[in-house]
C-alpha cells in the first residue's frame, strides 16, 4: 500500500515538472530549474517504491534540466545517481556511458577530481564482469588526474589498469602500465611501491617469455627492493638463466610474492617454469619418402657374401692339420 503512495506521489510530481517545462505567451522560457528539482523529489519517491527503472529515467530528465540550464555540475550529479540505479537493477551496460557523460559534465565546470571520482566508481561497478569498458574508463580517470599534477592519484589508476592488464593477459600492455607507475611513484618518490612494482615487472616480463628483459627491469629497479625481494628476484632469474624449475618453484613460492596483489600472486603461480635441455646424441636423420638403394643388376637374389677368414684364423688351421 504504502508503495502505491509513493508511486502516485512519483507521478504528480513528474506532472508538475512536465508543467514547468511547457511555455505560454506569458512564460517564453521554460522552468528548467524547478523542473529538475521536481524530476529528483519523483526519482526519489520511485526508489523508495522499487520502481527503479521510472527512478532512472527521473534522473536522467533531471540532468537534461541541468544541463539546459547550464548547471553542468547538478546534471553530473543526476548522471551518477542513474548509474547507481542501474546497478541496483543489474543494467551494468548503461553504467559506462553514463559516467563517461558525467565525467565530461564535470570536466567542463573544471571539477576534476570529481571527474576521476565518477569513473573511478562506475569502473569498479563493471570491473568483475566488463574488464575492458573498466580498463577504458580507469584509462580516462588517469588522464584526468595526471593532467591536474597529481602523481599519486593517478598511479593509483595505473596500477588499477596494469592489474586489470595482467587479468586479461594483455602483458605487453601491462608492462608499460607498470613503467607509466613507476615513473609516477617516482615523482612522489615512494622507494618502497617502486621495489614492489620492480618485482611485478620482473614476472609480467618473464610471462611474457623474455628473461632477458626480466634481467633489464631487475638491475634498473633492483636498488629500490627490499633484501628479502632482492635475493628472491636474483634466485628466480638465475634458475631461468640456468634452467632450474625446482629453484624457480621455490622463488615464485616466496612469502612477499604470495602476498602481492592478487592478481600478480596470480601470474606467479601460473607462471611457466623453466625447463631443462638435455642434451644427447644426434639422432640419424631419414629423409621420408627416400628412393631405395641402388643394387647391381649382376647381382644374385638371396645371394650371401660369406665372411672373409682373417689371416690369423688361416695360420691356426694350418697348424691343427699339420698335428
Amino acid at each position: 500500500m504504502g508503495d502505491v503512495k509513493k508511486i502516485e506521489e512519483g507521478l504528480e510530481l513528474v506532472r508538475t515538472a512536465e508543467k514547468c517545462l511547457k511555455t505560454t505567451l506569458l512564460k517564453w522560457r521554460p522552468d528548467f530549474d524547478v523542473a529538475a528539482g521536481e524530476y529528483s523529489k519523483a526519482a526519489t519517491c520511485f526508489k523508495l517504491a522499487k520502481s527503479y527503472e521510472q527512478c532512472k529515467e527521473c534522473h536522467l530528465k533531471a540532468s537534461d534540466c541541468h544541463r539546459q540550464n547550464r548547471s553542468l555540475f547538478n546534471a553530473a550529479r543526476s548522471l551518477e545517481q542513474a548509474v547507481l540505479v542501474c546497478k541496483e537493477i543489474g543494467n551494468l551496460n548503461d553504467v559506462a556511458p553514463l559516467a563517461d557523460k558525467a565525467s565530461t559534465f564535470y570536466q567542463q565546470q573544471g571539477s576534476y577530481d570529481a571527474a576521476a571520482s565518477a569513473l573511478d566508481k562506475a569502473a569498479k561497478i563493471i570491473e568483475s564482469t566488463q574488464p575492458e569498458n573498466a580498463l577504458r574508463l580507469y584509462q580516462r580517470a588517469a588522464d584526468v588526474v595526471s593532467g591536474e599534477d597529481n602523481p599519486r592519484q593517478a598511479a593509483e589508476y595505473v596500477s588499477k589498469i596494469a592489474r586489470i592488464l595482467v587479468k586479461l593477459q594483455m602483458y605487453d600492455q601491462a608492462a608499460d602500465a607498470i613503467r607509466r607507475e613507476i615513473g609516477l611513484h617516482q615523482q612522489s618518490e615512494s622507494l618502497a611501491a617502486i621495489g614492489r612494482l620492480a618485482v611485478a615487472l620482473v614476472l609480467v616480463q618473464l610471462a611474457r617469455g623474455d628473461t632477458v628483459a626480466a634481467e633489464k627491469a631487475f638491475k634498473e629497479w633492483g636498488n629500490c627492493c627490499d633484501a628479502p625481494e632482492v635475493q628472491t628476484l636474483e634466485m628466480l632469474l638465475q634458475a631461468y638463466d640456468e634452467e632450474e624449475p625446482e629453484q624457480a618453484r621455490r622463488a615464485l613460492n616466496s612469502p612477499f610474492i604470495k602476498h602481492m596483489d592478487v592478481e600478480y600472486a596470480r601470474l606467479a603461480r601460473d607462471l611457466p617454469l623453466p625447463e631443462c635441455t638435455v642434451v644427447g646424441p644426434p639422432k640419424a636423420s631419414v629423409r621420408p619418402n627416400a628412393a631405395p638403394s641402388y643394387v647391381s643388376p649382376n647381382s644374385k637374389p638371396n645371394q650371401e657374401q660369406k665372411p672373409q677368414p682373417s689371416p690369423g684364423h688361416h695360420e691356426e688351421d694350418n697348424e691343427f692339420s699339420l698335428c
